[in-house]
């Protein structure tokens, strides 16, 4: 089994970027396998901090090979803006770098469907990115999609035309201005960029590269909690963050799964509406997010913050059937007195640890624990931690079932402990 999948246990946000980058060495294929430029995969070396929406995370690594699944939507303007960020040529991304032709596009009349719909919504909005998400993977599952080998047809430009005609028709109904032409000029760049890469059938190609013993590292985007069947609905993203989804977003077999990584934050983070059972409106929620700095990597928006959530963190360890934790952001934690761990709920007056459905009536249960107050971003043995942190983490492990094998001290790759 050569396929190793990472991903989020919580809201999104739980640090993905970084460990892919720290973990990519072990691989020979990195490959992202579902969401879009909604992601923002942050990582950080040398004092230089990359953020990454659509491009896997370990394109820095030179002998890797990454993946852009057909499970991704892709915008063209934004992977343009993406590439010329990276700081490296466009021989060595086109080297790196491989593109699925399933992969749909999200297009300009994406973009501003999903501003309009959000503007109707007044105030029930969902909290979207406005990226175009939604109402691309709306038309993926209508059959309306553009997809990425579609660019290399001759006909695309009157494919493209027939789409637009169509979103044009539906915004009639809504009371909402724009310019299309401000969105097409970018993304046309976009698309003439993308045919620089090599866009193949990367179903065949990974499955290929896995059968002559290559190792690929399958790496998902937003959360567990985020999952359009699985987490707090309507309040998701548009596609399925699970392990599962790994399997479609690619297109490969359950069979070849290996180990499955799960990573979450030691408290928890949340952007955009919808249920956060742990949120803290006071002055430690201000705390951690601006010891985190906890602003959305892709949105800028301040992200809602909250202690650890036990029942949610192990409804995502049984959906994925995580193998494996991967803890971030310890050392945000360091300077408390005490912290406190949702270990349970109250829900319609009485306790539960399940997630009830709908989630709106909730309050958590909490137990206390011991803070630490060192600075621990220069530790890199587990055992030289301080004891309540281990202590933190040991009761994780118990609760949850799971071994917590890493555990990140700072955003930079170098600051990072490794148990085994």
């Amino acid at each position: 089994m050569n396929i190793d999948i990472l991903l989020g246990l919580q809201w999104g946000d739980e640090g993905k970027g970084k460990i892919v980058d720290a973990i990519s060495p072990g691989y020979d294929i990195i490959a992202r396998f579902q969401g879009g430029p909604n992601a923002g995969h942050s990582l950080e070396f040398h004092n230089v901090k990359h953020v990454l929406h659509l491009i896997p995370s370990g394109i820095f690594h030179r002998s890797k090979m990454n993946i852009i699944g057909n499970g991704v939507v892709i915008d063209p303007a934004v992977f343009r803006k993406e590439v010329e960020t990276l700081g490296l040529s466009i021989e060595e991304l086109t080297e790196r770098l491989v593109i699925s032709t399933r992969a749909n596009l999200i297009l300009p009349g994406h973009r501003i469907l999903d501003a309009a719909y959000e503007h109707r919504k007044g105030n029930t909005k969902i909290g979207s990115t406005l990226k175009g998400i939604g109402p691309a993977y709306t038309d993926k599952a209508g059959r309306n999609g553009l997809r990425a080998g579609e660019i290399l047809k001759t006909s695309f430009r009157d494919m493209y035309n027939e789409r637009l005609k169509d979103h044009l028709t539906i915004l009639r109904s809504y009371d909402f201005s724009f310019d299309i032409s401000e969105y097409e000029a970018g993304w046309f760049e976009g698309i003439e960029l993308m045919k620089k890469f090599r866009i193949v059938n990367t179903e065949y190609l990974i499955n290929n590269l896995i059968s002559h013993g290559k190792r690929m590292l399958a790496e998902g985007a937003q959360g567990t909690m985020l999952d359009i069947d699985f987490g707090s609905y309507p309040f998701v993203t548009s596609s399925n963050t699970i392990s599962a989804g790994a399997c479609t977003g690619l297109g490969i077999s359950p069979k070849q799964v290996g180990e499955i990584f799960g990573i979450f934050k030691a408290y928890c983070t949340r952007v955009g509406s919808g249920p956060f059972p742990t949120e803290l409106n006071d002055q430690t929620g201000n705390i951690l997010r601006e010891r985190g700095h906890e602003f959305g990597s892709t949105t800028g928006r301040p992200r809602r913050c909250g202690w650890l959530d036990l029942p949610a963190l192990k409804y995502a360890i049984m959906i994925n059937g995580v193998t494996k934790l991967f803890m971030t952001k310890s050392d945000v934690m360091s300077g408390f007195d005490n912290v406190k761990v949702c270990t349970s709920y109250i829900s319609g007056g009485k306790k539960c640890e399940e997630i009830p459905f709908g989630s709106d009536d909730i309050e958590p249960v909490y137990k206390d624990l011991p803070g630490w107050k060192e600075d621990i971003s220069r530790i890199r043995e587990f055992d030289d931690l301080p004891v309540n942190l281990r202590n933190y983490i040991k009761f994780v492990e118990e609760q949850t079932g799971v071994p917590v094998t890493i555990v990140s001290v700072g955003p930079d790759r170098e600051e990072t402990i490794f148990r085994e």
